[in-house]
């Protein structure tokens, strides 16, 4: 049955939207207001998805928290029906029952948006040898110190209106050495939570696994065969760019619904082969744009480089990179052609994201085994052409009002930053030895990244306390 939350349309209002709609399908083929509205059903069908039968989390919940408030959406929510079928583990939405989507779950796999009536298949099972470690136990660490208490106790706190904060978790790692978390009602500490475009960092790792195996090489041309022409201005991008999104191809994002990146998500089932056809605006190294579609290609240079399926990929990252590290509550999502959702769509437990950040911390090191090349987490951290955006990485080291502002407060120069939608965050700060995961479901300016950078600043005093 659809369901709809919230104050009933007026006949007016519900008579323009669907006139709008159709105007849209049937007249405008410049701005294509349809593709917009299909990112908006899409990502609702997705995650609401994801979030309900990956994370366990309530439909409901997730859609007043997650989805209604975000710009682009709140004005529309009241129109978006959305029906979350546990029976077959799919869930469909659309906008007065048109402009629909739906996303089925997969076992081990997650969601993934269905274009059409196509069956999609169970890929074959994940196949990792092993019983990964949990070596924190299953109690949550209580802060130790009086200050620490109260870093946690600010990071939780919520104001009574809107915009909320929602923090869901907070892992303090100090040495190795959980020191501190917490959890919000119905979140625990095997709550595998979506870190949206914190899944750039994941690709980071897996593209420096094979650059350490001589497998990738970051400084040659990317390995996409149709940029190969010798006419192609597109041959001269290299990994890097991509990985850096200074490639000067046509793939920036807006999070309008209208750009590229944020339709290639929802409304295209091969989203690299949307992203290899784009157009070059400009010489790579001379422009930068924030753009999810070169992570994108990224992943699926990743996955061809170790074996070219849905079933290679995923067998390498949790050989390769979630095993050795422990995380053991990992789901990284593909797209319809078994491509990682690289840019976007990688679910972990908080513990498993500080786990995570801990690779960096080590310089890519964990257990006396090295996974990344050496130097690979201060080559990931390099501002990129005058901004704050290393390789998959943000950075503290730029000349950015940001940085300073972060430098100016007390957070190290060496710090950098995995960054997602609605807060969430981890901080790598190797001076001090330390990582800190924020997960959120934050709508205050930047994702709350003001009381992000508090707990940073707050925590670094707990662990130099004054005498």
């Amino acid at each position: 049955m659809w369901r709809r939350r919230g104050r009933a349309p007026s006949r007016a209002r519900s008579l323009f939207l669907i006139a709008g709609i159709l105007l849209a399908v049937v007249g405008c083929q410049t701005l294509r207001p349809d593709r917009a509205l299909r990112t908006a059903t899409g990502m609702a069908a997705h995650d609401l998805c994801s979030e309900t039968f990956v994370a366990g989390l309530d439909p409901e919940q997730t859609f007043d928290e997650s989805i209604a408030p975000r710009p682009g959406i709140r004005t529309l929510a009241w129109a978006l029906r959305r029906d979350v079928d546990h029976a077959k583990r799919q869930v469909r939405t659309s906008f007065f029952g048109v402009i629909p989507s739906r996303a089925i779950y997969r076992d081990g796999y997650g969601c993934v948006l269905v274009h059409g009536n196509e069956l999609v298949d169970n890929p074959a099972p994940i196949r990792v040898d092993g019983s990964l470690p949990d070596d924190a136990g299953q109690r949550i660490a209580e802060p130790a110190s009086p200050m620490l208490k109260a870093a946690l106790d600010a990071a939780f706190a919520e104001p009574a209106e809107a915009p909320h904060r929602w923090t869901k978790a907070v892992v303090i790692v100090h040495d190795g050495e959980i020191v501190a978390e917490r959890y919000a009602p119905g979140y625990g500490i095997d709550t595998p939570i979506l870190g949206f475009s914190m899944s750039k960092s994941v690709m980071n790792a897996l593209v420096g696994i094979l650059v350490y195996r001589g497998k990738l090489h970051v400084d040659q041309p990317a390995p996409i065969a149709a940029w190969k022409g010798a006419d192609d201005p597109r041959r001269a991008i290299t990994l890097e760019n991509l990985m850096r999104m200074d490639s000067g191809l046509a793939l920036d994002e807006t999070g309008s619904g209208f750009d590229p990146s944020n339709q290639m998500l929802y409304d295209e089932p091969d989203m690299a082969g949307y992203a290899e056809r784009a157009a070059i605006v400009a010489a790579p190294r001379t422009r930068w744009f924030y753009s999810s579609a070169s992570t994108h290609l990224v992943s699926r240079i990743v996955r061809d480089a170790v074996g070219g399926t849905g079933e290679s990929v995923q067998n390498f990252a949790r050989r390769e990179l979630f095993a050795p590290l422990g995380m053991r509550h990992v789901t990284m999502e593909m797209d319809a052609t078994g491509t990682p959702v690289g840019g976007h769509y990688v679910f972990a437990s908080a513990r498993d994201w500080a786990r995570f950040g801990g690779l960096y911390v080590n310089d890519g090191v964990v257990n006396g085994r090295r996974l990344l090349p050496e130097g690979w987490s201060q080559w990931s951290s390099e501002p990129t052409s005058g901004t704050a955006y290393g390789a998959g990485w943000w950075t503290n080291r730029g000349s950015d009002e940001a940085a300073v502002h972060r430098r100016d407060i007390g957070i190290p120069a060496d710090a950098f930053f995995a960054v997602g939608n609605l807060g969430q965050r981890i901080a790598v700060i190797p001076s001090e030895r330390l990582v800190i995961v924020r997960m959120a479901r934050a709508h205050t300016r930047h994702g709350d990244m003001a009381g992000f950078e508090r707990l940073i600043v707050d925590t670094i005093a707990s662990l130099h306390p004054p005498g």
